[in-house]
């Protein structure tokens, strides 16, 4: 649910949950296969401690494997192999790197809605105090540049092209802007936080009026990058 805001009034259907009950990691050679619901850090935990170097960027991303084949998160286009899918019919599908059709936050498994079981990635021999202190550098970076000490959906809105979304936020004077308690975050104008007892209708309101405010300033329309769910 990383990158979900979910309706106040909840989803009229049925949720499955991957996460702990299909989180297998398995390491053979230079190539990591894992289930759909591993988190980001413990794959790259785990290719930490192999030795391999090539997925550092993932270790401070919160999420799964399954959100970051669906969404391009962060690097995974230089990393992947193949994904197992499963479609709407029950077929599984196993999908190659050159078929998966991989851009900024998309890929065919997003434009098919397909549900991703698992994957293979490929990443290179290194020396595994250079990624620790890779990893270690990343995350630091996450930690001082993002307001992560308050809940959010991620980064909120995808970068325009030959933009930053968090940039033409602050320069349209909206660093700290609120609708309840859904806020602009101060640290970082890319994300929406819940700076107290905010609803999932406060943090839409938000975004709809930020996106209003940057098009009438500067002429860009702010695409979200978070997914909303159920009835808004």
């Amino acid at each position: 649910g990383s990158n979900l805001l979910v309706s106040d009034q909840g989803y009229r259907g049925v949720i499955i949950q991957l996460y702990k009950e299909m989180s297998q990691v398995e390491v053979e050679g230079n190539v990591i296969r894992a289930q759909a619901g591993a988190s980001l850090a413990r794959i790259a935990g785990a290719a930490l401690e192999a030795g391999l170097t090539g997925f550092e960027f993932a270790a401070g991303i919160p999420g799964t494997l399954g959100g970051a084949c669906v969404m391009n998160g962060g690097e995974m286009k230089d990393v992947l192999v193949r994904v197992t899918v499963l479609d709407e019919d029950d077929k599984i599908h196993v999908i190659e790197k050159d078929d998966l059709e991989l851009g900024y936050r998309t890929s065919i498994i997003a434009k098919k809605g397909y549900t991703v079981l698992g994957a293979e990635i490929e990443l290179r021999e290194g020396e595994k105090e250079a990624i620790r202190a890779l990893m270690n550098e990343l995350k630091e970076k996450r930690v001082t540049k993002q307001p992560l000490e308050y809940p959010s959906a991620g980064s909120t809105f995808k970068r325009p092209e030959g933009y930053f979304a968090g940039k033409l936020v602050q320069d349209a004077g909206l660093r700290g802007f609120r609708v309840g308690d859904a806020m602009v975050s101060e640290k970082h104008c890319g994300f929406v936080i819940n700076a107290g007892e905010a609803t999932a209708a406060q943090v839409d309101e938000l975004m709809k009026q930020v996106s209003a405010k940057v098009r009438e300033q500067f002429g860009v329309t702010l695409e979200p990058e978070v997914k909303r769910l159920g009835e808004f």
